[in-house]
């Protein structure tokens, strides 16, 4: 029998300290809420979550450099991706089982580390095969960092604004998206290509910093310390798989469900993200600068869906939130890769709601998913969903690769639809928490 304690509630005064606001009203009444250990907690998610955002795009971004370069098939460049999400699964199981028996800021250090050490690596590979090794490498560190932050911060934030909260968080991915954009806007404009691919890697070196700040800085909420510390089960893979009986519920149900739900937003996110800076160089013929321009508008879109999804998964309820934008970012794909040639601003304008609609799906992730399970193992199940969807949703972008070369990149991209299509069905078997207390 499981010896998981159910979630508890807290009281005002553990939940705040003397002197703090708990002002439930105003835009930034989720904040004040934290309380200052937790704002410390909320500026070490954010920045982990920013610069991880940051290395993952080196590469997409550096794409049709390093295909020229290495004389790569799309195919191949596709595969990129595809290992870097399969081993963030990998990562990401470790990460998490590290979080809920070490702790979260140890955790989070170590993903921090790793992902900004092996993306300084992609910057001296010699060859194709070496590229491909350490960017899955990379990825050991780039799977874990979003799981850990986010259940940092969940458990200081309080039940009605963790969604505001975590969407906030969220919103950083467009920070780091955007910061790379800029870089490689510059790197691409007074180097050449041959060079500025290494130099875009080479500036993964940035989280570094942010490391010496969290060790000093950020400590883990010590209600949810204390818990975890009590529960013999923390970080336990056979509890999140355990079936339920007549007397306790299993979590074996919880687990396939969120396994499918991460699968289908993911695997239409990646499917975007790695191949709309392809599709408009190639099948728009836009520069480095053009690309640069259009998506601002895919990554403003972006930003602004984050923090709006974050409001309205505390509003309308996790399931319906991820449920709106799923319909929706399968509309606007189909309909951002059937744009008729030459309608080049219709490109620019369809961009801010793609962005929108695909980053306001992700809003409700990091709350829905740490209050589905209870505090010894909830870093080993928001991470183990998470990244195995990940991993499982991976798959698109190297489809899209492998039809791009007959279909056409802006053809092959309608793959992401069916896999909001797949999270839309995973909602079914899976509760509502809104308003759930963690410990």
């Amino acid at each position: 029998m499981s010896t998981t304690p159910p979630p508890q509630a807290l009281t005002t005064d553990e939940r705040h300290h003397p002197g703090e606001h708990t002002e439930d009203d105003g835009a930034f009444a989720w904040l004040r809420a934290l309380g200052p250990r937790g704002r410390r907690a909320f500026g070490g998610a954010f920045g982990g979550y920013a610069l991880d955002s940051y290395d993952y795009f080196t590469l997409p971004l550096s794409m049709v450099a390093l295909a020229a370069y290495f004389g790569l098939s799309s195919g191949q460049t596709g595969l990129f991706t595809t290992v870097t999400l399969v081993v963030s699964a990998i990562g990401g199981a470790a990460a998490a089982v590290i979080a809920d028996r070490i702790g979260r800021v140890k955790a989070l250090m170590i993903t921090i580390v790793t992902y900004a050490v092996f993306t300084v690596a992609c910057g001296f590979a010699p060859n194709y095969e070496t590229l491909l090794v350490f960017r899955a490498l990379q990825g050991l560190g780039f799977g874990g960092e979003w799981a850990v932050g986010a259940i940092l911060v969940a458990e200081y934030a309080s039940p009605r604004h963790r969604g505001r909260t975590l969407g906030a968080i969220q919103s950083s991915w467009a920070v780091g998206w955007g910061l790379a954009v800029v870089v490689y806007t510059l790197v691409f404009q007074f180097l050449d290509d041959d060079i500025a691919w290494r130099v875009m890697f080479w500036t993964g070196a940035l989280p570094a910093l942010l490391v010496v700040w969290v060790r000093r800085q950020v400590r883990d909420a010590p209600e949810a310390a204390e818990a975890r510390r009590r529960n013999p089960e923390r970080g336990s893979f056979a509890a999140i798989f355990r079936r339920g009986t007549a007397a306790e519920p299993g979590l074996l149900r919880t687990t396939l469900f969120a396994v499918l739900l991460s699968t289908g937003v993911q695997g239409g996110y990646y499917t975007l993200a790695t191949w709309v800076p392809t599709y408009l160089k190639t099948d728009r013929g836009l520069s480095v600068v053009g690309t640069g321009g259009y998506l601002t508008f895919l990554i403003s879109g972006a930003f602004i869906g984050y923090l709006t999804g974050g409001l309205l998964t505390d509003k309308l309820g996790r399931k319906r939130n991820i449920l709106l934008f799923a319909v929706l970012s399968a509309v606007c794909i189909l309909a951002y890769s059937n744009i008729p040639s030459g309608a080049d601003t219709l490109v620019l304008v369809l961009g801010f709601p793609l962005g929108f609609c695909m980053s306001a799906i992700f809003s409700g992730f990091g709350s829905f998913l740490s209050e589905l399970y209870p505090t010894a193992v909830r870093g080993t199940g928001q991470g183990f969903t998470y990244n195995t969807g990940r991993a499982v949703g991976a798959v698109f972008p190297t489809l899209v690769g492998f039809l791009a070369d007959s279909w056409g990149v802006g053809g092959a991209l309608v793959f992401g639809a069916i896999g909001y299509g797949l999270a839309a069905l995973a909602l079914l078997g899976l509760p509502e928490t809104r308003g759930k207390e963690l410990l």
